[in-house]
């Protein structure tokens, strides 16, 4: 049941303008919720994405880790005609937004790890996949190489870019120099933005972090940084439900 128990708090999120549910789940319980994305997608186009397109179902598997890889596949498809609910390849998801996204355009999903996380996905996959079964792996251009070190026969396909997106930096300093908040990291690189152009402004010390995913919690913790938050199930409503309950309990 909503509460007022985040009334007074500021949770700025970092991540993509994915967040209308979060955002209004903030608000519910008497927080204020501000938006400032720190990264930004775009889909990567290539000469030969058509060839690429055309090959899908030679794989046995397409493994996707992000909405914005799932998306840029279906822009791709979408372009040329491909109808990926015929795709006849099993579906492996890592992320209840991407299994979410890849469902709403009609694509089951066969596998999902236990954790939202590839270092799991890589542990816990070959339980369900053979090694001499194709996989292609749609990936973005600052992917670990975790999926490429810890699958075996696996392709990689970068469908889109990660960029800095400097327009949110200025207002997010200014918010902070202002006042404090709760800073939600969804990402590594996302945490790698604000430590080169507004951590050296405002300083660490200011904010709250907050993390989803263990991966993003090490980058902080690598800054020094101490984690106010990390969930264990790696969702945005997951992190606020977690904020919830440590300001209920303090």
């Amino acid at each position: 049941m909503p509460s007022n128990r985040l009334r007074g708090k500021t949770i700025v999120l970092t991540g993509s303008n994915k967040t209308t549910s979060v955002k209004q789940f903030i608000e519910e319980n008497g927080g204020t919720c501000a938006v400032f994305p720190l990264i930004d997608t775009r889909e990567r186009q290539s000469a030969d994405d058509a060839d690429k397109l055309a090959n899908l179902n030679t794989y046995n598997w397409l493994i996707f880790t992000s909405q914005n890889a799932v998306q840029a596949l279906i822009e791709k498809c979408q372009r040329i005609g491909i109808n990926v609910q015929e795709l006849t390849c099993k579906i492996a998801s890592v992320g209840a937004k991407t299994t979410e996204l890849l469902n709403k355009y009609g694509m089951s999903v066969h596998f999902e790890p236990s954790i939202f996380s590839a270092d799991v996905f890589i542990r816990e996959f070959p339980h369900v996949s053979a090694a001499t079964e194709s996989k292609l792996f749609l990936r973005g251009s600052l992917a670990k190489p975790t999926i490429r070190e810890g699958v075996s026969n696996v392709v990689e396909w970068t469908v889109y870019e990660t960029v800095t997106n400097k327009s949110s930096v200025k207002p997010l300093t200014e918010l902070l120099i202002s006042q404090q908040a709760i800073v939600i990291f969804a990402s590594p690189s996302a945490v790698a933005v604000f430590n080169r152009y507004i951590a050296p402004i405002v300083g660490w010390s200011t904010i709250r972090a907050a993390a989803i995913g263990h991966i993003t919690a090490v980058a902080l913790r690598n800054l020094g940084v101490d984690v106010y938050v990390q969930p264990t199930t790696y969702t945005m409503q997951s992190i606020v439900e977690e904020i919830i309950l440590l300001e209920e309990s303090s």
